[in-house]
């Protein structure tokens, strides 16, 4: 598994965090777990399945990131 890949179903919903903790200008996205300043702060308020909306919303955002930095 990848660090930006769901959770399995059943299986706790933790946090992406990979402690490199960054909010890069361009995309307003943490450059180590790719969640917006938002996300990072409400992450402990949220219920598993907005959690998993989040995580699914990574795989596409890190795709996004290839392609912009290969332009």
């Amino acid at each position: 598994m990848n660090h930006l890949s769901p959770p399995a179903a059943g299986a706790p919903v933790n946090s992406p965090c990979i402690s490199v903790c960054k909010i890069d200008t361009t995309t307003g996205w943490c450059e180590g777990c790719l969640r917006s300043i938002e996300e990072i702060v409400a992450w402990g308020q949220w219920s598993a399945p907005q959690r998993l909306d989040v995580w699914r919303e990574l795989e596409s955002r890190s795709r996004e990131l290839v392609r912009m930095r290969a332009a």
